[in-house]
């Protein structure tokens, strides 16, 4: 069985982790270590909403957002590598527009890079559409934004 709930900050070891091992796939397909790699979890989980997916009490997944006065930004999905390709993603987008609904924001927003092609077409599979794109450290900044019901 699957639950969620927010990450507090004893997590953050475990929150840091989970995104090394998920994000390491894109390192040799991009040349370096993606932001979300990078982050400091100590403030993420101070100053953004994390919420995990957590099944036999161990963390397989993750999501962080950050709200703005008219869109739910989110800033990093990971899922374990063990449990990718379960749909664990899809939720966490589905998790997403509930939780920027509740707020009464109407619409989502994300940045992904160019070359995690999988991840686009996931995003794009669940309704966001590329807004634009910039080079940003040698590839490119895909910007998605998807309007919610409202």
């Amino acid at each position: 069985m699957i639950e969620m709930r927010r990450a507090r900050a004893e997590d953050a070891q475990s929150v840091r982790q989970l995104v090394r091992e998920a994000y390491a796939r894109w390192v040799p397909v991009i040349g370096r270590e993606p932001m979300p790699m990078l982050a400091d979890y100590d403030a993420a989980i101070r100053d953004h909403e994390i919420d995990l997916m957590v099944g036999d009490g161990e963390i397989i997944a993750l999501i962080e957002t950050i709200a703005h006065p008219d869109y739910l930004f989110i800033e990093n999905i990971a899922v374990s590598p063990l449990h990718q390709g379960k749909g664990l993603g899809r939720r966490l987008l589905v998790h997403a527009e509930r939780q920027a609904e509740a707020a009464g924001l109407f619409e989502l927003r994300l940045l992904t890079n160019g070359a995690f092609e999988a991840n686009v077409r996931l995003y794009q599979s669940a309704g966001f559409q590329i807004e634009k794109t910039e080079p940003f450290m040698g590839g490119t900044t895909v910007y998605m934004r998807k309007q919610l019901g409202g």
